[in-house]
């Protein structure tokens, strides 16, 4: 039950954001006085509305977003009635139709900040001094983590009662224990650790040296034996090599929490990477489409692919069965942003692309008008639907796929 429960509370957060994407542009249109007909949250038939001036608000029977109809978005349109001919949105300035236009993006922003504050003073943030390469991990201090076992392959994956039991948890060894040397060899940090463990043989005797609780103390074990690359090739070829079955426990937390005022600048800190990461996510679209494909076909889902709002609603899911909270609302910023910032990009038929012709069409006034030229006067959006089209296309061809791959290979962050 709470994973169900998590799926559709995710859902309703995403429907909730589609929601307020649509009344950004609502309230922005309102507010330079263009005309508004209509704001529906859902798509379909219509289950309930009510008209309020000349807007008509409702709820339609398909929940997978919303939309608000602004008469004259382009010159094209031919639902202008007598007398509005001067609200129509492509005959306002270009600063406001932009405004107007990047107010759905704007709303994703705006929550997605929000919900970081929040996390910031209350569960916290990711500690940006917590070790995230192989690097960094091999400087700290040798306190570890047992594993359940050690697994032979290279490979990350749940135990089996086929693989052999952690030498650590035979020795008596616990979590937080700190490794000082190891068969007469000064262990100082990780990186020691990992390369004494190299230079012994699976099956050999080891004998550590360790302090728990400020107290030395000393244990034997027989290692075990596990498939690893060379510690300074992480892409080589991997090879047999002996295994302790522990990880690192790092000396820095995972999260930072952060007081009311603090919490804006580790927003700003945190918000600047996450745009990087976005950035990084949209060009590596394209290349996805095999690994999501493999996915589908019965191949291993790929962590690093895309995933559809049935993807993110399960992992919702997960994250509240698991009580995870931290992770949903992770998500929910993660998505918030993605979404802002794809509405941007300069395509029809998403936002983007008719602010861009909105600054084309004044930059192309501007050239005309300093070369003595008449102005060419506004772009024909007729002339670009075959473009709109292939957006679309290619565009829902992406998402079929990402839902399809997310509903027969989901990715999953738990075990369940």
């Amino acid at each position: 039950m709470s994973y169900l429960l998590g799926v559709v509370l995710f859902a309703l957060a995403i429907l909730i954001s589609v929601s307020l994407h649509e009344a950004g542009h609502l309230l922005t249109a309102k507010a330079f006085g263009m005309k508004v007909t209509k704001y529906f949250v859902g798509f379909g038939p219509t289950i309930w509305s009510f008209r309020r001036g000349e807007t008509e608000y409702g709820l339609k029977g398909i929940p997978l977003g919303g939309f608000c109809k602004i008469v004259g978005m382009t010159p094209q349109d031919d639902d202008v009635e007598p007398g509005d001919e001067s609200r129509v949105m492509w005959r306002y300035p270009v600063w406001k139709r932009t405004i107007v236009m990047a107010a759905g993006s704007i709303t994703h922003f705006a929550l997605a900040l929000v919900t970081i504050w929040i996390l910031a003073v209350s569960a916290g943030l990711p500690n940006p001094d917590f070790p995230t390469t192989d690097a960094q991990a091999r400087q700290e201090p040798a306190v570890i983590q047992l594993s359940e076992c050690v697994v032979p392959e290279n490979a990350v994956r749940a135990c089996t009662p086929a693989d052999a039991a952690s030498p650590a948890a035979q020795a008596q060894l616990r979590n937080g224990d700190r490794i000082t040397s190891i068969n007469g060899t000064a262990i100082n940090s990780y990186g020691d650790l990992l390369s004494t463990l190299r230079s012994l043989k699976p099956g050999e005797t080891a004998q550590i040296a360790y302090v728990r609780d400020g107290q030395p103390a000393t244990t034997s074990t027989v290692l075990a034996q596990t498939q690893r690359p060379p510690l300074d090739n992480p892409t080589g070829a991997a090879a047999p090599v002996a295994a302790l079955g522990v990880g690192l426990v790092p000396s820095t937390p995972t999260r930072v929490t952060y007081g009311p005022v603090g919490a804006f600048g580790a927003t700003a800190d945190f918000t600047g990477q996450l745009a990087v990461g976005t950035a990084q996510a949209l060009q590596r679209l394209p290349q996805k489409v095999p690994a999501l494909w493999t996915a589908l076909t019965g191949g291993e889902r790929d962590i690093d692919t895309p995933i559809s709002v049935v993807g993110a609603s399960r992992l919702g899911g997960e994250a509240v069965e698991n009580n995870a909270w931290l992770v949903f609302f992770m998500l929910f910023v993660s998505l918030n942003f993605f979404i802002g910032v794809f509405n941007l990009l300069p395509l029809l038929p998403v936002d983007g692309g008719h602010i861009a012709i909105a600054w084309f069409e004044r930059a192309r006034s501007w050239v005309y008008a300093r070369i003595g030229r008449a102005d060419p006067g506004r772009v024909d959006y007729l002339k670009l639907m075959p473009f709109t089209y292939a957006v679309i296309l290619i565009g829902g061809a992406f998402t079929l796929l990402t839902i399809a791959a997310d509903v027969v290979n989901p990715i999953t962050l738990f075990s369940r």
